[in-house]
This record gives structure tokens, C-alpha cells and sequence, in this order.
């Protein structure tokens, strides 16, 4: 269908009306013509949901409040699109002259979505378009830019702060990468100020992996409504996860970013994953849990274009009718391919790069997440493609290849609280949520199935127990230090060498000075953003503790520097904290003296805590492993040993308990037969 919408080109034969028309077509770029857009019968307007206009109200209560740099949070298929379009006529120009509004976006697809959705809304505005070869005149009601266009030469210049009222940005979990932030600069948003416009950003993932805040371009989030929400009020389809080991070897993928904290690079991370073995069990994976008629429609998030060719080809091997799109796929054929896909004329669509932001493809019943990722945001974005309802549809099926856990990887357990390495299968966002606040699902080895079963078999006397419970033992507290198991994760994901003390508490020592990362569960009172009492929240809370030296404390009060829900967001913002404030000689797990011998110092405060042990030597351990026993001992991991040790004694007690009563059992036990005089 053709749709018309008003263009930035300016006629030089008619210097009046500085705009002329151009066509989009589905399976095409924008083309210009040089006919006056017709005068259509005004649209049926848009019935917002109730949400939608919640929403646009508290933009517009934070905007008489005198804020000017906002922020929405909605989660993939919220329809964040037709809200930030709907605002446009309901922000109050500051003055007279301040009328316009400039759309932001950082892809072709989210600019002409936008502009289409413009156009729709608004037939009486002129809307024009800044993308490529497409140049707004920077006089038109409603201008759609994209990010790279409009930074493009002086074509920002055109663009007068003074005459707008209102700049959104899609997408906006970017707004603060370099170009975004010239941009604001020149509409001087770079801070609030009285005569500047509103800027609103809308976003389904405010966080970043870079430990850069969002705080440089946004001061309030003023709405957050996430996908739990929205599944919970039939807004968004179920979603059902199932995780797969694929056993991908991730341990020499590079890594972007300082020290290796950010994502896989691409081509590394293709040569890891992308194997006939790695890639048959993919393939298996979606016979067995999404192969028709199980589901009818599957996208596919691979790695890069030759991840995806071969993914494809073992599709089609198996018989299965397999078709792919990537970046470079020219734009028609892209479009006549998402058409049949939309239609059900094939059931697996294979993509690399293309799907995870602003793509509308609702009768998506299933994702295969074929690609690992270090990052947050790109899971949610992958996972949200499955999430719009759909007539016929009862909710989506994602299927997570997750690899090791020693790489740092975010798999779909991640997002719930779970343990990264958690195995799930066939569990609901909600289902996941209540094993993260039980504390995971409890595993139970083939063997001690087998053995449980067995003894069952047997009539063996009950003990009470339904699963196998593995415990770790720890003999002394110096058994207890040693143990790095629960530095694993974090320093996955991090290049500074912090300690776990407890399960809970994290600590990374400077040259003075000590950080701490804590997690803390409270209760939410009742009425607070609609959630019941007594519901849980867990939130990281990240400390800096300074030395003193006045002999009363070695520690000064701790100063809280930020909270978030989200672990991977904890860890990078206290790393970015200390990487302003202290050398990374002493902070990163990457220095060449932690490989020396330890000190005489570090042995004698250790060989302390070995009582009877053989006392450690010059040799037996490294600067680095002595100076991270000592931390833990400094701050906490005593306590943790004793509250170890009373578990330890309360399962003796237990088991002697069990073992008194089977024995009593045995000699009560009444046998059918003569009776012994």
C-alpha cells in the first residue's frame, strides 16, 4: 500500500512552499516526487491504552514541574512509537515561536517507522525526513532524523533550538554516545535550561554495558512499566524460556571494551560458535521443543553472515525451509521476505544484526538465541521480538543456547535473579521469578537419581528429603578463603580482583581504601507503584569506605555511590568509580606482581589461620591469591565461616537425629509369625 508523506526537499521554482512529496513503498527506500501531497480523509484516531495514557500524563506533570531531560521505560511492544507521537500535540509550546518537534532515531527502519506513524497521526503537519540522500529544510512541523544523517556535514545546523518544543529520541539506551550528545549540545539540552526544548528519550533497556550513565543526557525517568507488567496484564504474550548448554567454548573469545569487560567481538565470537557440531545441536534443540506444528513461526539471532549461512544450510539439510535477512540484504527483497514470513509460508527466519530494535513481526511464537551475549539489553531486545500478541497465538517460546558461565555471558536465568548457570526448561517469566526468590531450582545428578530411586526400590526408611541438596564443605577458615568458586562470575565481568565474602557481599581493596557491593532485599510497602505488601525486592547497593587514621576505626561510614537491581549494572558502576579515583596497579586482577611469590607478611598472617596445618612457604601461593584470603578475612569471611559451622553442626544433629529413629524403628518392628518367648 502507498503512503504519502511530505519531504524535506526545498523547490527552487516554488521558494513558498518549501516542500514537495515523496512515496514510500514497502519494498523500497524513500523516492521523491515533485506532486503536492493530496488531501486524504483525516485518520481514525488511535485508542490509547490505558497504560499509553498514563504515561503521556506523567510526562506532562514532570514537564510542569520544570524538568526538561525525561525518560520512559517501556518494555518491546508497549508501543512506544505511538506514544512518543501522541505527545507531540500535547506538550504546550514555552512561547510562540517554539512549535516544532525533531524525532531521533538511530536506524532506517525507526526513522520511517516513525515518520509513517507521523503522518498517520498528523495529515495536517508537514513531516520531513533527514536520512541519506533525504534533507529536511528544517521548517516542517514534525522532522524525522536519522542520527548519522543529521551529524552529517552542517546539516544540524538548519535545525534552530529556539523554534522547537519538543526533541524524542527512540531507542534512547544510545543518547549517550557521542553523537547523540552533539546533538543535544546543539539544541542545548546538554543541560536543562529554562528556553531549551523537552527531550523525551523511550526506551525498553535504560542501562548500559559501557558503565557510562545515562545521567549526561536524562535527570528523571519519569514512567517504567517492564515486560513482567505487561505479560501480567495481557498487554505482551507469554513467554516460556528454555535454556540448552550448547557447550560452546567461549574461554578465547576477545572481548570490546577496557580490560575485556564489554561484548564478544563478532568475528571471534563467530568462530567459536559457528561448527557443524555447535550448530546441529541447535537444530535438534528446535526439533525437539519448536518444530511444527508445535510452532509456526521462528526467528533466529546468529552471530554474523557466515554463522548465519550455515545455520541456514543445516536447516535445510534437515529439510526444513529456512530463509535469512541481514544487514546488507537489499532492502526489497528484505521486505518480500518479512511479508512471507508474516504470512507463514516458511517457519524459521535466520538474522544477524537486524531484528533486535524496532521491528514489528507479532506472529513470532518462537526465538532461538543462537548467539551468546555479554550484554543485558541485548537479551531483552532479542526476547522482546516474540512478545507482541497475536491472533491464534498463546504465548512464545524462547530458546537460549547459553555456553560457560567463566566468559561472563547473560543467559535468560540472568534476568530473573537466577544463577547464570541455571538450566531451565519450559518455565514462564513468572515461574522464573519464583525460583529466583526461592533460590533457583534444586539440581539432582543422573547418579543420585539413580540412588534415590534405587533406595526407593528397596523400601529403604524414608529421610525426609525429596531432592538432593549438594552442600560445600569448608574444614577451617582457611579452606574457606582459598576457595575462588564465588569470585568466578564477578570477575567475568569485571578486570578489578574483587573477593566474594558471602554469597551477598563482594569487595575490592585499593592502596587505602575499600569498595563494597552489597545485595539487600526489602519488603515494598503497600500502594508503592501498585505492587502488594510485602513483595521482595533485591537491589545492589555499592559503597566506598575510606581509611582513617585516627586509631579509633580503620574506617570511615560508608558512602553509598549507587543501587540498581541489576548485578552486571553494580559491578560497572562501582569499576567505573574507582577508575577515577585509583590506580589500577592496585585494583585490576590483571598486574604482574599478583603473580609473584607472596610476601613474608602475607605468610605470616596466613600461616596464623592454619593452627595445626603445615605451615605455607615461599612458593606455595602468589602475592596476588595471599593479598585476596586477607581481604576476605578483613571483612567478613570469619562470620561466614562460623554461620558455615553451625550449618555444618545443625545437619550433624539432624542425621544423628534420623539415625537414633531408624535404629528405634528397627527394633519396634512388628513381623508376622509365632512370637519369641
Amino acid at each position: 500500500m502507498k503512503r504519502l508523506i511530505k519531504t524535506a526537499l526545498r523547490l527552487k521554482e516554488s521558494p513558498k512552499d518549501p516542500t514537495t512529496s515523496f512515496q514510500l513503498w514497502p519494498s523500497r527506500p524513500f523516492t521523491t516526487t515533485t506532486t503536492r501531497l493530496s488531501q486524504e480523509s483525516p485518520p481514525t484516531p488511535i485508542q490509547l491504552r490505558a497504560y499509553q495514557e498514563e504515561c503521556i500524563q506523567a510526562v506532562l506533570t514532570s514537564i510542569t514541574q520544570g524538568h526538561k531531560r525525561l525518560g520512559i521505560s517501556l518494555a518491546t511492544g508497549a508501543g512506544k512509537t505511538v506514544i512518543f507521537t501522541h505527545l507531540i500535540d500535547r506538550v504546550t509550546p514555552p512561547n510562540p515561536q517554539a512549535t516544532r518537534t525533531l524525532i531521533l532515531a538511530h536506524r532506517r527502519e525507526l526513522v520511517e517507522q516513525a515518520a509513517r506513524h507521523c503522518q498517520s497521526a498528523y495529515p495536517n503537519k508537514t513531516v520531513e525526513v533527514e536520512l541519506g540522500n533525504l534533507q529536511a529544510t528544517g521548517f516542517a512541523d514534525i522532522t524525522v532524523a536519522s542520527m548519522q544523517s543529521i551529524l552529517s556535514k552542517d546539516r544540524l545546523l538548519k535545525f534552530d533550538p529556539s523554534n522547537y518544543k519538543l526533541v524524542l529520541v527512540d531507542e534512547a539506551h544510545h543518547i549517550v554516545a557521542p553523537g547523540y550528545l552533539k546533538i543535544l549540545e546543539h539544541m542545548n539540552l546538554r543541560q536543562k535550561q529554562p528556553e531549551s526544548p523537552t527531550l523525551v528519550g523511550v526506551s525498553a533497556t535504560f542501562s548500559r554495558s559501557d558503565g557510562l550513565k545515562l545521567g549526561a543526557a536524562i535527570d528523571e525517568i519519569v514512567y517504567h512499566k517492564d515486560y513482567i507488567d505487561m505479560i501480567a496484564d495481557k498487554w505482551l504474550s507469554e513467554v516460556v524460556f528454555t535454556t540448552v548448554e550448547s557447550r560452546a567454548d567461549l574461554s578465547g573469545v576477545r572481548t570490546k571494551g577496557a580490560g575485556g569487560t564489554g561484548e564478544f567481538e563478532t568475528a571471534s565470537l563467530s568462530r567459536a560458535v559457528n561448527s557443524p557440531q555447535l550448530n546441529d545441536i541447535v537444530v535438534r534443540a528446535w526439533f525437539a521443543k519448536a518444530a511444527p506444528p508445535k510452532r509456526q513461526s521462528t526467528l533466529v539471532f546468529c552471530v554474523d553472515l557466515s554463522h548465519v549461512a550455515a545455520l541456514t544450510e543445516r536447516f535445510r539439510h534437515h529439510g526444513i525451509d529456512a530463509r535469512y535477512v541481514f544487514g546488507d540484504t537489499p532492502a526489497k527483497e528484505r521486505a518480500e521476505t518479512l511479508e512471507k514470513f508474516k504470512k507463514k509460508e516458511f517457519p524459521v527466519l535466520l538474522n544477524c544484526g537486524v531484528f533486535t530494535e524496532g521491528t514489528d513481526i507479532p506472529n513470532i511464537d518462537c526465538v532461538v538465541l543462537a548467539r551468546p551475549t555479554r550484554s543485558r539489553n541485548l537479551l531483552i531486545q532479542m526476547i522482546g521480538r516474540g512478545m507482541r500478541l497475536h491472533e491464534g497465538k498463546e504465548n512464545c517460546h524462547v530458546i537460549d543456547m547459553v555456553a560457560s558461565l567463566d566468559v561472563g555471558i547473560i543467559t535468560t536465568p540472568t534476568l530473573f535473579g537466577l544463577d547464570p548457570d541455571e538450566l531451565v526448561a519450559e518455565k514462564t517469566g513468572g515461574e522464573l521469578l519464583a525460583l529466583a526468590r526461592e533460590g533457583g531450582e534444586k539440581k539432582e545428578t543422573a547418579e543420585g537419581r539413580e540412588k534415590r530411586m534405587s533406595k526407593a526400590a528397596k523400601k529403604a526408611c524414608p529421610t525426609g528429603e525429596s531432592y538432593k541438596v549438594a552442600f560445600t564443605e569448608y574444614d577451617s577458615v582457611f579452606d574457606l578463603i582459598s576457595d575462588a568458586a564465588g569470585e568466578k562470575h564477578i570477575r567475568a565481568i569485571s578486570q578489578n580482583a574483587w573477593v566474594q565474602v558471602n554469597p551477598n557481599k563482594y569487595v575490592l581493596s585499593t592502596d587505602r581504601d575499600v569498595m563494597r557491593l552489597e545485595k539487600e532485599v526489602a519488603e515494598t510497602p503497600r500502594g508503592k507503584d501498585g505492587e502488594e505488601e510485602g513483595e521482595k525486592k533485591t537491589m545492589w547497593k555499592g559503597y566506598v569506605m575510606r581509611a582513617l587514621s585516627n586509631g579509633k576505626s580503620p574506617w570511615a561510614a560508608p558512602r553509598e555511590i549507587l543501587r540498581t537491581m541489576d548485578f552486571r549494572d553494580a559491578v560497572h558502576g562501582c569499576d567505573r568509580f574507582v577508575a577515577e579515583f585509583y590506580a589500577p596497579f592496585y585494583i585490576s586482577q590483571r598486574m604482574p606482581w599478583r603473580k609473584a611469590p607472596a610476601s613474608e607478611g602475607q605468610l605470616r598472617f596466613l600461616n596464623k589461620l592454619r593452627s595445626k596445618l603445615v605451615p605455607l612457604e615461599p612458593g606455595d601461593i602468589t602475592r596476588g591469591k595471599a593479598a585476596d584470603m586477607i581481604t576476605k578475612i578483613k571483612h567478613g569471611a570469619r562470620g561466614r565461616f562460623a554461620e558455615l559451622e553451625a550449618e555444618r553442626k545443625r545437619r550433624e544433629r539432624i542425621s544423628m537425629y534420623a539415625e537414633m529413629e531408624m535404629q528405634r524403628r528397627e527394633m519396634e518392628k512388628v513381623s508376622v509369625g509365632p512370637v519369641a518367648s
